[in-house]
């Protein structure tokens, strides 16, 4: 097939990046002709609470990214939608994660159709955003309206899409495939030379961009248990902060469990990825609301036992006792389980389990049933 994917990718930065990228790869590897359509505008700074949009990284060398399309302005929209539909492609992947980019994915969509040939079909991360705003009422229908067939990484997005698809198209959904251009699982002491971390502590990991709906302030309340505050244990918080540090860093210090803190707060390129997982024991995802996360599969890439709360999708992707734990959201329940984590040696366990477990989310799977969705469209 001829295929283009529209949504983030280089030169920006992040998860989402990083998934288009991989997809773009994938299909490449399976013969298809692929082009990505990324932003010369993605989104205003005031919508960004970040240090920066854009990756440090060097450019992928194998694919090829077109910078076009500008979220906000609607001449641009119709543009891009024309220059798509002349390109007579079997079909566009548009990757939606939030209700801003709805008018302009929606009109280049309608736009695309026009040709009589290109299917358009939805890749969607998350429906309604983990934080919603007035604007989650109003836009998503738009764009929802627009496409020919719908993918999601979890049932709960499923089943938020069905709430607004009026037209019942054809919907499927396929986990989260896993993240596996981070490099090589590192041996622990090399990746603790490189953190400059001594070895004979015990590691949890809080790994991506700390926000509100993350938990990372659950997490650290687990932390002043002190069954953890007087284990050889500490929590690496790896990422950077969307949003005002402060009350992270003044909790920390009310609590008093500063000295079982490793705080990585910048920016993590993809080249050191593997140092912090390679040093975990352990990955936590204390979040409060989810549809699926990346980190998990990045997680499974690394071999690493997780720990998840029972929301959204996560508790699909993270058998609970096999490959480690799935709580409720609050610092009792966390702690309880990172105890009996360290206290009844689980780690080589779950390392065993994991290995196995991650070959349900191979990226040929993935593919697969995105053709099923495209044929089905």
């Amino acid at each position: 097939m001829k295929i283009i994917i529209l949504g983030t990718a280089y030169p920006y930065r992040g998860g989402l990046s990083a998934f288009n990228e991989r997809l773009a790869d994938e299909y490449q590897k399976q013969g298809h002709e692929v082009e990505t359509y990324t932003f010369t505008l993605q989104y205003p700074n005031f919508l960004f609470p970040g240090k920066t949009q854009y990756s440090p990284d060097p450019a992928p060398e194998n694919l090829t990214i077109y910078r076009k399309v500008n979220s906000c302005n609607p001449f641009n929209w119709l543009k891009v939608g024309k220059e798509i539909a002349r390109k007579n492609v079997d079909v566009v992947i548009f990757a939606y994660w939030m209700s801003f980019m709805a008018p302009c994915m929606g009109t280049i969509a309608r736009r695309i159709r026009k040709n009589g040939h290109t299917k358009v079909i939805a890749l969607v991360h998350n429906m309604i955003p983990h934080e919603p705003n007035v604007l989650d009422k109003f836009l998503p229908p738009y764009f929802v309206k627009s496409m020919n067939g719908f993918m999601a990484l979890s049932e709960s997005v499923v089943k938020d899409i069905e709430k607004l698809d009026k037209r019942n198209c054809p919907k499927r959904f396929s986990p989260h495939p896993i993240y596996d251009h981070y490099g090589d699982l590192l041996p622990r002491e090399t990746a603790l030379q490189l953190l400059k971390l001594p070895d004979d502590q015990r590691y949890v990991l809080f790994f991506g961009f700390i926000r509100a709906y993350k938990g990372l302030d659950l997490l650290l309340e687990a932390f002043a248990d002190d069954r953890l505050r007087n284990r050889n244990v500490k929590l690496i918080v790896a990422g950077e902060f969307y949003g005002d540090p402060e009350p992270y860093l003044k909790k920390i210090k009310d609590l008093g469990i500063e000295e079982n803190m490793v705080l990585c707060t910048d920016f993590i390129p993809d080249s050191e990825v593997n140092r912090y997982f390679s040093a975990a024991d352990i990955v936590a995802q204390p979040y409060k609301t989810a549809t699926q996360s990346g980190v998990t599969q990045i997680a499974f890439h690394f071999e690493k036992p997780m720990l998840v709360t029972n929301v959204g999708g996560l508790p699909e992707i993270v058998p609970n006792g096999k490959i480690g734990y799935v709580v409720e959201p609050n610092p009792e329940s966390i702690a309880d389980a990172l105890c009996r984590f360290f206290t009844e040696n689980k780690q080589q366990e779950f390392e065993r389990n994991v290995v196995e477990e991650k070959k349900k989310y191979a990226w040929s799977t993935f593919i697969e049933v995105m053709s099923n969705l495209i044929s089905a469209s």
